[in-house]
């Protein structure tokens, strides 16, 4: 049988304090909602949040949203053939893979490819910077966050999203590969989906690059291991991902699929049509 306490006391029968400050390890008493979570970045999100709205703010959201893609189509509709460069934000100037993604950007500027990143530092500005060194064309896919994310200087033409899920869709639509440099949370959610996206044959094998042999091979090895062992994969999966430190076998390893497989080749790019309003962005 459960002990009785006195009122104003928590089960240890010691008196809880009234100022609503409560010793540690002790929960404070009050709605779940009160004792977990953080708190949204604006008063947007606190709403959306919440769940279930009123009809007529959720065809406003909804409408947001496509004017959203429809703006991303737009302003896209002319860059390709573009390779994707994924990688963390947080790498400066002087880092290794920075030096190696401001190369690959080069080697893929060369190849005929333009260059299409998040549009932020790091990596992606060296990946943009690089396709800008051999004077190939660099696009950016930017999101808008509370810290304030800026485009990089090497962009010829950005376009900033408010929705992550509408950016990804931007930044893999446009792409006939995707190069994948060392990176933190963010980085793996846009490999594992890509990758998924073509097992669940939603988009064609495009090649998808890892760039970093040391960085990658443990993500390698649970892969080939824990996942594979478990049958949580299929054998032919690890295959669809090609981990090198080269910018010249990742650039082969692309030409070679997009040019066999899905028959890329140099063709004009579409004209813009000022009737359809169609601008430079």
């Amino acid at each position: 049988m459960m002990a009785e306490t006195a009122p104003g006391t928590g089960p240890s029968g010691r008196h809880a304090p009234d100022d609503g400050v409560f010793p540690p390890g002790s929960v404070a008493p009050g709605p779940a909602s009160s004792l977990w979570g953080k708190s949204p970045a604006s008063d947007e999100e606190e709403v959306f949040l919440r769940g279930p709205q009123q009809r007529r703010f959720e065809a406003l959201r909804a409408v947001r949203i496509f004017l959203e893609f429809i703006r991303g189509f737009r302003a896209l509709h002319f860059v390709g053939p573009c390779v994707t460069v994924f990688g963390s934000a947080r790498f400066p100037d002087d880092h290794k893979h920075y030096v190696a993604a401001r190369a690959m950007g080069s080697h893929l500027g060369r190849a005929g490819f333009t260059v299409m990143t998040g549009g932020g530092p790091g990596i992606m500005e060296a990946a943009n910077r690089g396709a800008r060194d051999v004077g190939a064309p660099s696009v950016g896919c930017n999101i808008k966050l509370p810290q304030e994310q800026d485009h990089n200087p090497y962009l010829d033409h950005w376009i900033d999203f408010h929705y992550f899920f509408v950016r990804k869709v931007m930044l893999v639509k446009y792409s006939y590969a995707f190069v994948v440099f060392p990176g933190g949370f963010g980085t793996l959610d846009e490999i594992f989906e890509t990758v998924t996206l073509v097992q669940t044959g939603k988009i064609k094998n495009f090649p998808i690059v890892l760039m970093g042999v040391e960085f990658w091979t443990p993500l390698m090895g649970f892969i080939t291991g824990s996942l594979l062992r478990e049958g949580t994969i299929s054998p032919e999966d690890p295959g669809r991902l090609l981990l090198t430190d080269s910018p010249d076998e990742a650039v082969r390893h692309i030409l070679g699929v997009t040019t066999r497989d899905f028959g890329l080749q140099q063709h004009r790019r579409p004209r813009r049509r000022k009737l359809l309003l169609e601008f430079d962005t």
